[in-house]
């Protein structure tokens, strides 16, 4: 297995989690880190051709995960370095991939339950036959990395699939990190209106899923990775507080949010765009998710 972008704290728990089924992994990454049990480093820049390329030969399975953080504020700079960092490294990795003599048998590019419309309510949540996309900053990014995706000129063998994911919730870092952080501050109440949707799945779900997909060679195209119940902002602070046995949560409304993501430098929209998303196709193909309900996540992560 071949993960490009796979030093941060999502691609490492994948890695490790292929590791222990004995696969072989090998992490593309700018910086190289230390090599562990069945996982080497191989240093790549993620726009240009290098040696890089031969690991992509006789690979099994690529999993992009490579692009840069949307934790910041969105100016023009960064705006144009997450665009430019998703299409660069999908890019070039056609290129490499196109130039095997012993192509891979998948290719799993990231994509983002932000492909979807702000959804709120009683309206459906987005699968992928009925999901709306729209044209605002982050759904525009998905769009484009996508297309590139599918247009990469490779060989027809290779499965492609693009996988929509929502914010995934684990141990020890990640989008949990600075929730919990919070929390444990009395900072954990409702954030902006609180109708707004997160879709959530939790990390070892994440990794079930990929493992899943490996192994179901009629998946391809676009694919969510969503727990099946998303849950408004409110409900989904109120379980954590509860997990927590903490009673005082601060809210905070949407004002104080934007004032806030200022000092921090990243973007309210991370926090008050409503996703509601679901995967229907994983349900369709027989997939069971280990954690479907936000508190049992909650219970596996910090009880």
């Amino acid at each position: 297995m071949i993960i490009p972008g796979g030093s941060g704290y999502l691609g490492l728990y994948l890695a490790n989690y292929f590791s222990d089924k004995n696969w072989e992994v090998v992490i593309l990454s700018r910086s190289v880190g230390k090599s562990a049990k069945n996982i080497r480093f191989v240093h790549w820049d993620g726009k240009n051709p290098g040696e890089w390329f031969k690991e992509i030969d006789g690979a099994d399975v690529i999993v992009n995960m490579a692009g840069r953080t949307v934790n910041c504020r969105y100016t023009k700079k960064n705006k144009a370095e997450i665009l430019n960092s998703r299409i660069d490294s999908t890019k070039i990795l056609g290129e490499a991939i196109a130039k095997c003599v012993h192509p891979p048998k998948l290719w799993i590019n990231s994509s983002s339950a932000t492909y979807y419309q702000d959804t709120r309510g009683d309206r459906p949540a987005n699968d992928e036959y009925n999901g709306l996309s729209g044209n605002d900053f982050s759904m525009s990014v998905c769009q484009a990395w996508e297309k590139t995706f599918y247009e990469a000129p490779i060989i027809e063998s290779v499965r492609k699939i693009a996988l929509r994911c929502s914010i995934v919730l684990g141990k020890n870092g990640g989008a949990m990190e600075p929730i919990l952080g919070l929390t444990r501050n009395f900072l954990g109440g409702t954030q902006g209106p609180g109708n707004q949707f997160i879709s959530w799945v939790h990390i070892k779900d994440f990794a079930r899923t990929v493992e899943f997909l490996i192994e179901k060679p009629d998946l391809s195209g676009a694919i969510n990775c969503a727990a099946p119940n998303p849950v408004i902002n409110k409900e989904f602070m109120a379980k954590l507080r509860k997990t927590l046995k903490i009673s005082i949560g601060m809210p905070m409304p949407a004002w104080l949010l934007s004032f806030g993501a200022v000092l921090i430098q990243t973007e309210p929209e991370l926090i008050l765009k409503s996703r509601k998303v679901i995967s229907k196709k994983l349900e369709d193909a027989g997939f069971v998710f280990e954690y479907g309900i936000v508190a049992d996540a909650f219970k596996e992560i910090v009880g």
